[in-house]
């Protein structure tokens, strides 16, 4: 037989029989269609391999021709090693695959593995349409894939390793593999795999072979294959279920919690420290409450100073032997201001006046008129507009205990306010008296106040809570020093003096309109000696000079010579001293009672008062 037939008809074996034959050792060719009634592994089938040195002369390079397939009988069933199939189980939805194509059943003995699209749209080779493309999920290490070499000729290719499946198979059952051309080598069969899945090492290519197809980087993709050994990865993220979602929330809260407590702690702790240790963190601000409201009630004493401090006045006197200073208010808007007598009375005839006003503004002040007996006197400014009298009250309505406000200029400090209380009223008291013939004692019948009144106070305002002038202050009680003007440098301690308003509103209208002012008198002469309780008559003076003036007011009313006068309009007189406070505290023309005692005997008199210049 010639080369063609030998290529073309079957193989002999040693034995004369096919290749392609059954062999009785259970190596013949399995039918590829009885796969779908075997099992696993019905549709594995092995093909013939070529004889070494028989049947047919091989070429020098080996090659050998592939036997055609040869019909045979239907394959008798195997039973089934696996488990039995449940009758109860439902029919699937499909009918069995004929050529047992993927996935319904295992490939054909010459079928290819089918291609595999990768998301990417990797490029298809032009070349019978075999190649694969990348699988979706994840990548293994890459293997280098199996090149066919060159098979025994008296051999079928080996069937796949245990785990692995023949992956190429003919295009028909009945339809015999195209023999290569004249001139070209057959086909190698492919090599077994190694146990361990991992394909056989190439052989040596020969020269006249097909260019191998380029490396896969994808591989190809086996479904019926082992997984490659390598750790299992997960291909997307895991669901959370509600339940874990709030707990993680619940836990990342707490921890939250946790977190901030803490911090506020730890800050908490250092600005402490920093406060404790420094006293702040920045500069000392000292805290001040909000703007209260700048009006004040008319009645307070703030209300009253506001009101009255316009109209008083610090007077500065100079004179050729001393000097002094004192305070004053002004009485109406023609420029006259009222203080005191001992207040002006250093400047004398030439000496100068200096008024300051509580705005600052100075004005020189001339004498109108002084009385020493009332320690009272006027001085007048000109060229000064805008000025503000101060209201005269009633001094008779003033009870003990009612709040007063003094205002002046102690020790030389302009614009001083005190407060206190009416805390006695008719005060008898003398002041001055210095002079030889004792012309410049002052007899005053004085309100009291506790209210601080100190040297430079004098002739300034006592006022009450409504604003108005009630006295004027005059004299103070110091420790050690007894009573006297205010111009000694001895403190208040809380003993001061003022004269009445109404008696110093009659001096001060008299000094202005005459320039001197009147006294009221009895009539009679005092006995200052006297030392029992009462102001007695004198006795019959030398000469014809009688105690009694002849027809004065007290011979008019009955008075004699040594009678002892306790009571004027029912108050208790004690000394001669009092009687004539008493007197001075009323205006010419007015009407006393007279308490007197004579011979042991009390009689009542009335008298008028008279007048003296």
């Amino acid at each position: 037989m010639d080369e063609g037939e030998r290529r073309n008809g079957p193989e002999q074996g040693e034995s004369g029989e096919p290749v392609g034959g059954e062999r009785a050792g259970g190596t013949g060719i399995r039918d590829a269609r009885a796969g779908d009634d075997e099992g696993g592994d019905a549709g594995d089938f092995e093909l013939a391999r070529p004889e070494e040195g028989g049947g047919s002369a091989a070429g020098a390079d080996e090659d050998f021709a592939l036997p055609e397939p040869q019909p045979r009988a239907q394959a008798r069933p195997q039973r089934p090693s696996g488990p039995q199939p449940d009758p109860a189980r439902p029919k699937p939805l499909h009918d069995p695959d004929a050529y047992s194509t993927p996935p319904y059943g295992r490939p054909g003995p010459w079928a290819p593995a089918p291609p595999v699209q990768h998301p990417a749209g990797a490029a298809v080779a032009a070349d019978a349409g075999d190649t694969a493309v990348a699988a979706p999920g994840p990548t293994f290490p890459a293997e280098a894939p199996a090149v066919p070499g060159p098979a025994s000729a008296s051999e079928p290719f080996a069937a796949p390793a245990s785990g692995s499946e023949c992956l190429v198979a003919p295009a028909s059952a009945s339809e015999p593999p195209v023999a290569p051309a004249s001139g070209s080598e057959p086909l190698a069969a492919p090599s077994p795999t190694s146990p361990s899945g991992s394909p056989a090492a190439p052989g040596p290519a020969s020269p006249s072979d097909p260019p191998a197809p380029p490396v896969d980087p994808w591989h190809r993709y086996d479904p019926w294959a082992k997984a490659a050994a390598g750790p299992l990865q997960q291909a997307g993220a895991g669901v959370v279920s509600d339940v874990q979602r709030r707990r993680r929330v619940r836990r990342g809260l707490v921890g939250g919690a946790l977190l901030l407590a803490l911090v506020s702690g730890l800050a908490g702790g250092v600005v402490g420290a920093q406060l404790e240790r420094n006293g702040g963190i920045g500069a000392v601000e000292l805290p001040q409450p909000s703007a209260a409201p700048s009006g004040r009630a008319p009645d307070s004493v703030a209300g009253i100073a506001a009101r009255a401090l316009p109209s008083v006045v610090t007077l500065h006197v100079t004179g050729s032997a001393e000097s002094g200073t004192g305070t004053g208010f002004v009485l109406d808007t023609q420029g006259h201001i009222l203080t005191n007598n001992h207040v002006v009375q250093p400047a004398g005839g030439d000496g100068a006046i200096t008024v300051v006003f509580n705005g600052g503004q100075t004005a020189t002040a001339k004498v109108v008129g002084r009385d020493s007996g009332y320690d009272l006197a006027v001085v007048r400014v000109t060229g000064v507009k805008g000025l503000t009298p101060l209201p005269l009250g009633n001094s008779d309505e003033v009870r003990v205990g009612d709040p007063v406000v003094a205002i002046g200029a102690p020790f030389d400090l302009e614009g001083t306010v005190t407060s206190g209380i009416i805390s006695a009223k008719e005060r008898p008291i003398t002041a001055g008296g210095d002079g030889a013939d004792a012309s410049d004692v002052s007899y005053v019948d004085a309100l009291q106040t506790d209210a601080p009144i100190n040297p430079g106070n004098s002739g300034g305002p006592l006022l009450d809570r409504r604003g108005r002038v009630i006295g004027i202050n005059s004299a103070i009680r110091s420790a050690g020093a007894g009573t006297g003007t205010d111009t000694g440098q001895a403190g208040s301690i809380g003993l001061g003096f003022a004269i009445p308003v109404n008696q110093g509103k009659r001096v001060a209208e008299e000094l202005i309109n005459t320039g001197r002012a009147t006294h009221p008198v009895i009539g009679i002469t005092l006995d200052m000696g006297w030392s029992g309780d009462g102001a007695r008559v004198g006795t019959a003076a030398d000469g014809d000079a009688s105690p009694v003036t002849p027809g004065g007011p007290g011979a008019r009313a009955g008075l004699r010579a040594g009678d002892v006068i306790t009571e004027v309009d029912g108050q208790r007189v004690h000394s001669g001293e009092e009687l004539i406070v008493r007197t001075r505290a009323h205006r010419p023309g007015d009407r006393l009672e007279l308490t007197v005692e004579r011979d042991g005997a009390q009689r009542t008199l009335s008298l008028v008062l008279g007048s003296s210049k």
